[in-house]
């Protein structure tokens, strides 16, 4: 009996919008079997990563780049997969190709006059999401990174690749010890899109210990957190508790946001006393790296922001590392966040007794983002923040001593 090959429908579906956007041709792109062009990997119907069929050099490189390999058995398959692209198997064993016609003013000449030299393309394709926006590799012809960009293509994808660009370059003059963080090569506009070029990371070299890296990573959230300096103050009439309220508002007459609002009301009515700093905004296990030498590489910068709660890095990580990688259900997992809050922000040193309530604005600040980019509708499971993050926030207040309970 023969297997039913598995279908991706949101990235199989998104595919061919993606190629109409970084290749806009009169005809369009075209989808075959063999030839040259860019290989599908692994296939048309769960595509993943776009790569140049020609040139095996550059299409292991792309695979050996494309994004960070979160775990031992996920470097091993992206090991695998670079070296049967580089000895040409790869092309043999991957024949769905995506063919591009040759038509003038295409992105590939507009980044070779911003680079000043011809680059091959290699495009990562990513889950359904709101921000999902094209992130595509830049190689030589010897498949070395020249750098990446990104593309805006709606209002929300283009406000954020216009903040990556100016966070980058604000970061390029703030003390980050031990951080290293892409320059921008580029940004302005191709066509309606917005784009920002930068420097490829050097994701090569050779890695920490688990151990290490675990330390390292704490270390540089803790930079990242101070970066622009620490103020403690009431969280009562500071200029976070008022902008959290604003973008809660803001979502308008929906369900969620009675909810919010009166989880929001209650930590502030509470008054803690609270460290404000800055955080990366979306720190995960595919957008950092510790290297073996002691730094640590950070990407994706587009949801930094300051004058927030210090740890808020920390606490994201932990809750993404366990709904997307441990498999933890995600009520489960925003619960076991607050329980153990404290030990999560241990390397912040926050204020005596205000850790719960810190994770309880982190996931106040996670949902207003989620609910305002529209995740649920964009096909992002954790976007119905009212089945899993609601009800945890809601049951921690609800028995937390002087909080008074929240009402539904």
């Amino acid at each position: 009996m023969t297997a039913t090959p598995r279908v991706d429908d949101a990235r199989a579906a998104y595919l061919p919008e993606l190629a109409a956007v970084v290749w806009p041709e009169p005809a369009g792109p075209t989808l075959r079997r063999g030839g040259a062009g860019y290989a599908v990997v692994p296939s048309a119907a769960r595509p993943r990563l776009l790569v140049p069929a020609g040139s095996r050099r550059a299409a292991a490189s792309a695979v050996r780049h494309s994004t960070e390999a979160v775990g031992t058995k996920a470097r091993l398959r992206r090991s695998l997969l670079a070296t049967a692209f580089r000895t040409g198997l790869g092309r043999l064993a991957f024949r769905d190709r995506l063919q591009v016609g040759a038509t003038g003013g295409t992105l590939e000449e507009h980044l070779a006059e911003v680079l000043g030299r011809p680059a091959l393309l290699s495009v990562h394709i990513g889950p359904a999401r709101a921000n999902r926006k094209p992130v595509i590799q830049l190689l030589d012809r010897h498949g070395r990174p020249l750098g990446y960009a990104k593309l805006g293509v709606d209002p929300l994808t283009r406000a954020l690749v216009d903040a990556e660009a100016e966070v980058l370059r604000r970061l390029a003059t703030v003390d980050l010890p031990g951080i290293v963080v892409a320059d921008v090569l580029h940004h302005g506009a191709w066509g309606p899109h917005a784009l920002l070029v930068q420097s490829a990371l050097p994701v090569g070299l050779p890695r920490a210990t688990p151990a290490a890296a675990a330390e390292r990573e704490r270390e540089a959230m803790v930079a990242v957190s101070r970066c622009l300096g620490v103020d403690r103050r009431p969280l009562a009439g500071s200029g976070y508790a008022d902008r959290l309220a604003a973008e809660v508002e803001a979502l308008g007459d929906r369900p969620e946001t009675a909810r919010l609002r009166a989880v929001l009301a209650t930590v502030v009515d509470l008054d803690p006393t609270l460290d404000l700093g800055a955080w990366h905004g979306d720190w995960n296990g595919g957008n950092s790296a510790a290297l073996a030498d002691g730094r640590m590489l950070v990407w994706d910068w587009e949801r930094f922001a300051a004058g927030v709660p210090v740890g808020y890095d920390a606490l994201h990580r932990r809750l993404q590392t366990a709904i997307t990688k441990a498999g933890v259900e995600p009520t489960t997992a925003a619960r076991e966040l607050l329980g153990g809050a404290a030990g999560t922000l241990a390397p912040f040193a926050p204020p005596a007794g205000t850790e719960d309530l810190v994770a309880v604005l982190y996931l106040v600040e996670l949902a207003a983002r989620y609910l305002r980019d529209r995740q649920a509708e964009a096909g992002a499971r954790l976007g119905h923040v009212a089945a899993w993050l609601l009800p945890a926030v809601e049951d921690h207040l609800a028995t937390r001593p002087g909080a008074g309970g929240v009402l539904r």
